[in-house]
């Protein structure tokens, strides 16, 4: 396993620039993942990182050694890297056992088939070597993959959207089970996909791309509780804006009340040449920011709500007209029209300057 950094990384297909100063470190060990909507460059950066495609500004280290430059890159066969295909890309006239093995074909037999076996064991397909991969449900084939790309060791394995192909129930399942077994193996693994569930499931850190740029390079909580700016504050779960007006550098007042915390150097308000009282910013409310509270005198419109099992997502209008999400227990079921107590649990300030 190996230190993973992107140093200002940029790539181009003639006049479009796919990614843009591109820049991260992914520590020895950790898991990572790029997540952005369809055409941000995360799989492009992807298979940069692979050695499938050169880059035309920047520098790629992995454990310390360049593997690509502007005008250089190291074979791709030399960066012992492991690579997940979003279609597994088995050998389908191999076994299972086959498969696994067969990027160890310069170790003797015995070692080879003591590994195949070792990691047949770690990925619980232990007794599925003799089978071949159309014998196999997705997920069995996936893990499969996984173990090919394991065997040798590489310093680093890539996963471009490796469940994509899954249900939701087994996507979650196995996002689970891969992340335990890159644990055992003590990989270090990057993994790009457009789902930020899979990507919190997984990762211990997420960037964020939009139009082949990081937006944030952070933990996931990080990127939930204290989005860089609206792209990932936005993209990265449910939320709704209020307006809220300066009291001083740490306190703004919404209409719920009075919150705490960081407050944008430069509001962006008209007359406003810094963060002083009076000025206004937009403030990011999460749906767990905001309790149901039947005691509470503060009252909001059920304009709308999902059914969620365990819970509802709430549309709420706000007394001043403004909507905010609260996810409340399913056993509060509220008719579209009602109003309901509401307070406010938010316990920092996410603010942006007034759109």
């Amino acid at each position: 396993m190996a230190e993973l950094v992107l140093d200002s990384v940029s790539q181009a297909y003639g006049p479009r620039k796919v990614i843009a100063d591109l820049s991260f470190t992914l520590p020895e060990g950790a898991i990572g993942c790029l997540l952005g909507p369809s055409g941000c460059g995360k799989t492009t950066a992807l298979r940069a990182i692979a050695g499938f495609e050169p880059i035309q500004a920047g520098e790629i280290r992995i454990g310390g050694d360049a593997v690509s430059r502007a005008g250089w890159m190291l074979a791709a066969e030399k960066r012992r890297i492991g690579m997940v295909f979003q279609d597994y890309a088995l050998f389908p006239h191999l076994t299972v056992a086959d498969n696994v093995g067969f990027g160890l074909r310069g170790e003797s037999r015995t070692s080879r088939a003591a590994r195949t076996a070792e990691l047949l064991d770690l990925v619980g397909l232990a007794g599925h070597a003799r089978q071949f991969p159309h014998q196999l449900s997705g997920g069995q084939q996936q893990r499969v993959a996984l173990a090919r790309a394991l065997a040798p060791r590489p310093r680093l394995i890539l996963m471009d959207e490796p469940f994509s192909n899954l249900d939701v129930e087994l996507r979650e399942r196995l996002s689970l089970e891969v992340r335990d077994i890159l644990r055992r193996e003590a990989t270090t693994a990057l993994i790009v996909t457009h789902d930020q569930h899979e990507a919190f499931s997984l990762a211990d850190w997420v960037g964020v791309m939009h139009e082949g740029r990081i937006q944030q390079w952070d933990t996931p909580y990080s990127l939930y509780h204290e989005p860089a700016n609206r792209f990932v504050a936005d993209f990265v779960g449910q939320g709704a804006l209020v307006t809220g007006e300066i009291i001083n550098d740490h306190q703004v007042e919404i209409e719920l009340g009075v919150l705490e915390g960081r407050i944008p150097v430069d509001c962006g308000t008209a007359g406003c040449d810094a963060c002083v009282r009076h000025c206004q910013v937009d403030v990011l409310l999460r749906p767990d920011d905001i309790i149901h509270d039947d005691d509470s005198l503060l009252l909001a419109e059920v304009e709308n709500k999902a059914f969620r099992g365990a819970e509802f997502l709430y549309t709420l209008k706000l007394p001043s007209g403004q909507r905010a999400l609260s996810l409340v227990p399913s056993h509060h079921n509220h008719a579209i029209g009602e109003k309901i107590g509401i307070r406010l649990a938010a316990d920092h300030v996410v603010a942006f300057p007034r759109a």
